[in-house]
């Protein structure tokens, strides 16, 4: 890991944690990963994703629900596609 780019003490993987964020997820994504692969194993965390349904079958109300529970700012303005973009882009 390069110097000056470590991540903070909470980080329990630092390794994923770097190639998540080199891929562009964002610091609380690769935070969230990176704990859980740390805390559970990478192959149960991997086999876990993929259950929900993708965002454009979600209702405007409850995408704009998610952007709240993770920070989005000004999603009460967003169309669907723009909180459909903003949530895969957090």
């Amino acid at each position: 890991m390069p110097a000056g780019k470590k991540p903070g003490p909470s980080v329990k993987d630092p390794d994923t944690y770097e190639a998540l964020r080199d891929e562009g997820a964002s610091k609380e994504k690769a935070a969230r990963i990176a704990n859980a692969s740390a805390a559970e194993g990478k192959s149960t965390v991997g086999r876990r994703g993929g259950k929900s349904p993708s965002y454009e079958e979600w209702t405007v109300k409850d995408l704009r629900k998610r952007a709240a529970e993770i920070g989005i700012d000004g999603r009460s303005s967003m169309k669907k596609d723009e909180l459909v973009e903003a949530l895969r882009n957090h």
